[in-house]
């Protein structure tokens, strides 16, 4: 007969339905009900779910790249905000629109003039948002986002590029010994 010690209480459907905003009533962790109700408080900390339970696709769409892994969550360059929301041909397009994005925005020096810009991120490196305050604009975070456009009314949703990671193009099994090596390329063959 097991002791009080040893055995993990109980979780069952119940469980998942006493949460409130002060924690889990699963204490073991790494049970299996335990990591559910982690996620379970986690989605209903979410401001994005919380604020007004809208049905819509842009809060789906932020929520879902919220809990992408740090991989999926690409960081995204200054003067590529630019490139692609700023520039001459699509600025009146998207102009008084707040840019938002699902992850780290990050300075580029050789970007000289940046325009003034209201973007909501994940994070932002230091100088990047030096650089964006400093020009007028905005650094806004995610939840200060989700209180000013509740249903993404407004806005233009980027993502950087997530495949120009520089382990990317290395890693790549094929053939009966998964060879990586003799210079890294897709035919295997020996070059000097």
């Amino acid at each position: 007969m097991a002791t009080a010690d040893s055995t993990p209480p109980a979780a069952d459907s119940a469980c998942i339905e006493k949460h409130d905003s002060t924690g889990c009533c699963c204490d073991v962790p790494k049970t299996r009900a335990a990591k559910r109700c982690s996620k379970i408080q986690k989605r209903k900390a979410d401001i994005f779910l919380r604020k007004g339970r809208t049905d819509s696709k842009f809060n789906a769409t932020v929520l879902r790249r919220l809990m992408m892994s740090k991989i999926n969550r690409p960081p995204m360059s200054l003067s590529k905000i630019v490139a692609t929301a700023a520039n001459k041909h699509s600025s009146k397009a998207h102009e008084g629109k707040t840019i938002v994005l699902v992850g780290t925005v990050t300075d580029d020096n050789r970007l000289l003039e940046l325009p003034k810009l209201s973007i909501a991120a994940l994070r932002y490196t230091n100088t990047a948002r030096a650089r964006i305050v400093a020009a007028g604009g905005e650094a806004l975070t995610i939840d200060q986002l989700a209180m000013r456009a509740p249903t993404g009314a407004n806005t233009l949703l980027l993502r950087g590029p997530k495949n120009a990671r520089e382990a990317k193009p290395y890693v790549e099994s094929k053939g009966r010994k998964f060879e990586r090596a003799r210079g890294r390329r897709r035919s295997k063959g020996f070059k000097v």
